[in-house]
């Protein structure tokens, strides 16, 4: 199923079932010490120049916004695999 037929789908979610039911169910929540909790910010991201063709750029597009942090993501799992591979 497509991006677009998935959005186009009907709900099924109970609503109402949703709406009866206490905040949270099952174990109980983890203790966090934030006092010792740090701020990780991402790398920013480098703007270059690249050629891709024009059918590869179509079809991350086509998948609606977001279509470079996909590209991205697609480049980072080669690169993973391949220092993985040795």
């Amino acid at each position: 199923m497509s991006l677009d037929e998935m959005r186009k789908q009907k709900s099924q979610t109970d609503w109402e079932r949703l709406r009866a039911a206490p905040d949270h169910e099952g174990e109980a929540e983890v203790e966090v010490d934030w006092a010792s909790a740090r701020l990780v910010e991402p790398e920013p991201k480098k703007l270059i120049s690249l050629r891709i063709d024009a059918d590869i750029v179509e079809f991350f597009r086509n998948q609606g916004k977001g279509y470079q942090t996909r590209m991205n993501a697609v480049l980072r799992a080669y690169k993973d695999a391949q220092e993985k591979a040795g």
